[in-house]
């Protein structure tokens, strides 16, 4: 399909398969531009819940970004599993990446269970870098080693927004169910009813062929996939929380914390970023550090307290969002990304964070 103007020199284009190419319509700038920035949906997302984000890239980084919306994972997809789904984003980005050889450098940004898909492709499109060996990688907890690439590419930054990093099988970890345990642990016997495989890995209850449930695997190097050296790969590891109204992933799976890791925060007086209410470095912890930090933590779930302390061993950026003074803050989840331009622009401050912060 021939591209069309976007507006403010930007230009986009859908091609066959549904996928959307975002890039700026200033032939010097889209010459230079060698950092693919792939964006990923989340459950029954479509192609066009990143558009702002997407045209707001090009706009701000006209000569450094080509933008890719994927398309493989959409609709009734995105209930094939996590695992499905990031196999097909790994054709995806492969095929990006084939036909735009100009391409050095690659980022994710990713919206709730797009955050996993992104982190399974991950681990499938590492490569290890040529002098060292991907085990010794694996256990090294130096990020300041050799990197690797994914997909060929210099990996720069990996962004999730309101992702359940932890899953969704915790206590508050679905906020719509209230905190209350019974109500959590019938929705862990019938969520695959609804939300088929991806709801099995979302609540921790799949047991492929006696293997630890994925989101168990995804925190280690499991089999022919690097889910970790790949993570340590990029330079930057964000993560977007909403702080509250998000009815969907709660806070503590997605900024990867314990309860009383939560921090106290106060409304923002930032005016280029009214909704970013904290933000924290998080460095990389050993094993001994994480184990002996649950210890303080008596509400801690077994399960869930493996998968903090294996993602807590490398670096993390947290941003902190919250929008208890909109008028849609009850639609907090799509908010935070501008689902939609006309009903959540109040997140346009937390897609300029994001682009404020992204390493080129």
């Amino acid at each position: 399909m021939e591209p069309s103007v976007v507006g403010n020199g930007v230009c986009s284009s859908e091609s066959v398969d549904g996928s959307r190419d975002v890039w700026s319509c200033k032939e010097s700038d889209s010459a230079s531009a060698d950092h693919l920035v792939v964006m990923v949906n989340g459950i029954l997302g479509s192609v066009a819940d990143w558009k702002f984000a997407a045209e707001q890239f090009v706009k701000l980084l006209p000569d450094k970004v080509f933008v890719h919306c994927s398309e493989r994972n959409v609709s009734m997809l995105t209930l094939d599993g996590v695992d499905v789904m990031g196999q097909r984003l790994v054709e995806e980005v492969l095929e990006v990446i084939q036909r735009k050889p100009n391409l050095k450098k690659i980022s994710f940004v990713a919206h709730s269970v797009g955050g996993l898909v992104a982190r399974y492709a991950i681990g499938k499109l590492y490569r290890a870098p040529k002098t060292e060996n991907v085990e010794d990688s694996s256990i090294s907890g130096s990020e300041e080693d050799s990197r690797g690439t994914i997909g060929g590419l210099e990996a720069m930054n990996f962004v999730t927004v309101a992702t359940p990093h932890l899953g969704s099988r915790g206590n508050k970890q679905v906020p719509f169910l209230f905190g209350v345990p019974a109500f959590e642990k019938l929705a862990s016997c019938v969520i695959h009813l609804i939300f088929r495989r991806t709801g099995r890995h979302l609540f921790l209850t799949d047991f492929d062929e006696g293997k630890p449930p994925l989101l168990k695997r995804m925190i280690e190097d499991y089999d022919d996939c690097c889910f970790m050296s790949a993570l340590r790969t990029f330079k930057r590891r964000v993560l977007y929380s909403n702080v509250g109204y998000d009815h969907i992933v709660g806070w503590r799976t997605s900024s990867i914390r314990r309860n009383f890791e939560l921090p106290k925060w106060e409304d923002t007086v930032n005016e280029n970023y009214p909704h970013v209410v904290y933000e924290e470095h998080c460095k990389a912890c050993d094993t001994e550090e994480s184990e002996a930090t649950s210890a303080d933590d008596d509400s801690s779930d077994k399960l869930e307290e493996e998968l903090v302390t294996g993602l807590s061993r490398v670096s993390w950026e947290k941003v902190d969002v919250s929008f208890q003074n909109s008028r849609q803050r009850f639609a907090a989840h799509s908010i935070i990304q501008v689902k939609d331009e006309s009903a959540h622009i109040e997140g346009a401050d937390v897609i300029r964070h994001m682009i404020h912060h992204f390493l080129k």
